[in-house]
């Protein structure tokens, strides 16, 4: 591929079979920037290799996968309960391709060849090109990875949650356990404070007994388990919630010869359900499985409806505390849920472009027509955006972690993450769904049929807008940020810095839509902060998405000017002005009557990645305008 002249995507047949790291300039970009030298000079490597399997067996397994799904058998022939979830032999596979790579284990334990960890969003960079073939399977992964980031916070003290944090993390797949969070309730919904599983502590087995319902439990099979549960006489609300880790297994009944427990037990690893099979009666948790949900996409995931029926449990951290726990791993969850949304983007976009590059009506492939090439310079823009956006605040995640793990604090970084963090997990995800649903429309009637990936990605992305959170529940979280961590003063400071920074001429009027808007922007964080708390609700979200157009307008501004000073390259400034102009800028007659033909003559650019030549870029900036 020469990168000189961008990438020609007729020489591909569809998407798959590829290497998504290498094809994929803007995730490289992004980390290049994230990361330190020596940290991207570490990954590279081994990122082009995760792109490589991803986008050959794990890509084709995934479309297995999809039409041979987990099963629950729930009892054995003699109707004990043996809660058995049976998968494909292609998600094994998958499974350990994945986690032998490092997915969680690098951004927890230092990877060989390294001293320290690597930051999380490696994870998260390590997620989203997984989410190119299986959001569905990024979903265990990604609840791995928060369960690990919680123990080793909140358990660490703990001899046995050590044990099971070392199991989360481990690259080996014979040794490692999966991790997942149950939160939701019948009853409840997002409503947490409304759980009703309760916690009774059993004198004589020396564990935590749990009670109740948990109603959509994604990865329900999992070893490394968090749940919230209200211990007795704990006050109503989210005040009374402690968390438990839960495994899979009755902690007391499968023992491991390898272990270095005096009782010789611990966690049911991946290795021993592989090569063991079904647990016996004697040995399952006090726990029922009472079925798997009948789901529209993200099949590969068993999600299911769990009983707790007296199952042995560990208190993680102290007593009712349980919802602050949670909210640390739900900041991960979140940012998972966006790198999941920018890699479905980033494959439909791929397959998009190829498909436009082969497929040929009236005489020429349908990219070169106009309409086509709009679509596919503003779906480019779009997957520029929400890339952007997310892993920048995945680096204020990752300095914030840092930071921790130091004993030292991040304190600004902790701000604006917080209001960043529900923004990404809104935004990208309806900005996956929407592009999905337009990739399918690309592909025609094809894109509509089981065999074709756009039918699946498009039930995967339709998740992503509920998993986490829906839109609406984030939107409030903003104003949360807002008012107990102050996260308005961090953001200021972060778009007047990149504002500060953008000089070159071809980005002037951007920037200056961007200052005005940002002056507004400002103006309506005033207005809420003194308005009752009924209409500030009724305006979050319309202001989550107003921060986000605004931010991701600074940082495509910032980095365009980084592109123009170090590399020569004004391809991003043309990314930058497309998108100010279309999310942010007045357009007389909706843009009809400006002449403007940007999608035409700067579609090699922006699509398929050809450089421009900075003193290129002046008039064609000025042609979007």
């Amino acid at each position: 591929m020469d990168t000189d002249v961008g990438i020609d995507y007729g020489t591909f047949e569809e998407g798959r079979h590829v290497n998504y790291w290498e094809l994929d300039q803007t995730l490289q970009r992004e980390l290049r920037r994230g990361y330190t030298d020596d940290e991207f000079d570490w990954a590279e490597s081994r990122l082009s290799a995760f792109g490589e399997t991803v986008g050959h067996t794990i890509a084709d397994n995934a479309d297995d996968i999809d039409n041979h799904s987990p099963e629950l058998e729930p009892y054995d022939k003699y109707g004990e309960v043996q809660n058995w979830v049976r998968y494909p032999e292609a998600q094994y596979e998958n499974e350990r391709l994945t986690y032998e790579q490092g997915i969680v284990a690098d951004s927890f334990e230092a990877p060989p060849g390294r001293d320290e960890p690597m930051p999380l969003s490696h994870n998260l960079a390590m997620q989203y090109l997984l989410s190119y073939a299986d959001p569905g399977f990024d979903c265990p992964v990604a609840m791995t990875a928060g369960a690990a980031l919680v123990l080793e916070k909140f358990g660490r003290e703990d001899d046995v949650l050590c044990e099971y944090y070392d199991a989360l993390t481990s690259r080996d797949y014979e040794d490692l356990i999966e991790g997942a969070m149950f939160l939701t309730e019948k009853q409840g919904g997002s409503d947490v404070g409304a759980n009703e599983t309760r916690a009774e502590w059993d004198e004589s087995a020396g564990y935590w007994r749990l009670s109740g319902e948990k109603w959509f439990c994604s990865n329900i099979d999992a070893e490394g388990t968090l749940a919230l549960a209200r211990t007795e006489n704990a006050p109503a609300g989210t005040a009374g919630l402690s968390m438990f880790l839960v495994p899979h297994a009755d902690p007391d009944g499968v023992s491991r010869d390898d272990s270095d427990d005096a009782d010789g037990n611990g966690p049911y690893t991946k290795g021993q359900r592989r090569e063991d099979g079904p647990l016996a009666p004697a040995e399952t948790n006090d726990q029922f499985y009472r079925r798997l949900k009948d789901k529209l996409g993200t099949i590969s995931v068993p999600t299911g409806e769990v009983e707790f029926t007296g199952a042995k449990a560990y208190l993680v951290g102290e007593e009712e505390a349980g919802f602050r726990q949670m909210a640390e791993m739900l900041n991960l969850e979140r940012l998972s849920n966006a790198a999941a949304s920018c890699g479905i983007i980033g494959r439909v976009l791929l397959e998009s472009k190829i498909y436009a590059a082969n497929r040929e009506a009236f005489g020429e492939t349908i990219d070169q027509y106009p309409l086509m090439r709009a679509d596919l310079v503003d779906m480019a823009v779009t997957h520029e955006a929400a890339t952007t956006y997310t892993f920048e605040a995945a680096r204020l995640l990752s300095k914030r972690e840092r930071a921790e793990r130091a004993g030292e604090t991040a304190d600004d970084a902790y701000r604006l993450m917080r209001l960043l963090i529900p923004i990404a997990k809104a935004r990208t995800a309806r900005m996956a769904v929407d592009t999905a649903s337009y990739g399918m429309e690309i592909h025609g009637g094809n894109g509509y049929v089981n065999e074709f990936v756009t039918n699946r990605l498009l039930r995967d992305a339709q998740v992503l807008p509920i998993w986490e959170g829906t839109e609406n529940i984030l939107s409030l979280d903003v104003l949360r940020a807002l008012e107990r961590e102050e996260a308005h003063e961090p953001l200021q400071a972060a778009i007047s810095e990149r504002l500060e920074y953008v000089s070159h001429p071809a980005l002037a009027d951007a920037a200056a839509t961007v200052e005005s808007e940002f002056h507004d922007l400002l103006g309506a964080l005033a207005t809420l902060a003194g308005e009752d708390t009924e209409y500030a609700q009724l305006s979050a979200k319309r202001l989550a998405h107003y921060v986000f157009d605004v931010f991701t307008a600074a940082l495509l501004l910032e980095r365009a000017q980084r592109d123009l000073d170090e590399d020569e390259n004004g391809r991003l400034a043309l990314v930058a002005t497309r998108f100010v102009s279309r999310e942010l800028a007045d357009r007389d007659a909706r843009g009809i009557t400006s002449g403007d033909r940007f999608p035409i003559e700067q579609f090699d650019s922006v699509v398929r990645y050809t450089p421009v030549e900075p003193e290129s870029i002046t008039d064609a900036v000025a042609a979007d305008d």
